[in-house]
């Protein structure tokens, strides 16, 4: 279970980073809307997916300890 949940949060983290990443690079290049949002919007998706993420990996490294 721990490793699964260790994938799931890099695989959110990754998730998150590239929403920013295509997120910052469209804003870059001047366009406000892409695909009916605005970018700032994807790009807060983004930091949401890898706030998500830190907490799943953070959850997955809480496993080791006795409850």
């Amino acid at each position: 279970m721990k490793a699964l949940l260790s994938f799931a949060g890099s695989l959110v983290g990754w998730a998150g980073l590239t929403v920013c990443l295509v997120a910052g690079i469209i804003r870059i290049r001047g366009v406000f809307h892409f695909s009916g949002f605005e970018t700032m919007t994807l790009f807060n998706a983004g930091v949401a997916l890898l706030v998500a993420g830190a907490f799943v990996k953070l959850e997955a490294l809480g496993w080791d300890r006795p409850h």
